[in-house]
């Protein structure tokens, strides 16, 4: 798992503009255009320049922004592009970022300009996280690749979240608590203070997660407890 320190992702405001697509033309990837234009109102230079999905939109154009093509087209693509990919599935957007192969493509942490994020928070980050608006993180945070932490999420002290987890709005992870990859989160979600959760564990809307969770399994309730599969 490869982080960076936020500071390093920082926005050099004497740069061109630098061309950047949204991967998923639903909803999320409405959300993060706006995150991306909030960016560039702060002082970012994203050139963005519409959608790819490999379901195509009803209309030609998505937000006022252009559908570009299927998953095929942009590894297609002959120069250098930045990609946000709005999935919120874990699984779902883990298998998308298998399918981009092209070494034209990067994958930019892209993070809301509100949301305080100093050297000496020592939060690190892997490529391709999404953080919007209203999220706090206090210090020595560690989050993989492509996490996404959605509108008000919270994360503690030295809690980490592995590859492609999913936070949904204002989920809730206390101090040391770990999320393995691709765990979820769902709506106003709990995960209170060196709790685990394993990789792949979705822990339903409004469940509080105080004991260890195993890996692969659906957990819900106060407090979260696993349910039988259908």
């Amino acid at each position: 798992m490869t982080q960076l320190f936020f500071s390093e992702y920082e926005d050099d405001p004497t740069l061109a503009p630098r061309p950047l697509a949204i991967v998923g033309a639903g909803g999320l990837g409405r959300e993060i255009a706006v995150l991306v234009a909030q960016l560039n109102e702060a002082g970012a230079a994203w050139d963005l320049r519409g959608f790819y999905d490999d379901r195509p939109p009803a209309t030609p154009t998505v937000g006022g922004l252009p559908y570009l093509g299927t998953l095929a087209d942009l590894n297609a693509t002959a120069s250098p592009l930045a990609v946000a990919v709005a999935v919120g599935s874990s699984a779902s957007r883990a298998a998308v970022v298998a399918r981009l192969t092209s070494p034209n493509l990067s994958f930019p942490a892209l993070v809301h300009p509100q949301v305080a994020l100093r050297p000496a928070q020592r939060v690190a980050l892997g490529e391709g996280c999404l953080i919007q608006r209203g999220c706090i993180l206090t210090c020595d945070i560690t989050l993989g690749r492509f996490v996404l932490l959605n509108l008000g999420c919270t994360l503690g002290h030295d809690s980490v979240l592995e590859d492609f987890c999913s936070l949904m709005p204002h989920a809730n992870v206390g101090g040391g608590a770990h999320l393995g990859a691709g765990a979820y989160l769902g709506t106003n979600a709990t995960v209170i203070q060196q709790v685990r959760v394993g990789a792949g564990t979705t822990v339903g809307a409004g469940a509080v997660a105080v004991r260890d969770l195993p890996p692969h399994c659906t957990a819900v309730g106060v407090p979260a407890k696993p349910i039988a599969e259908q």
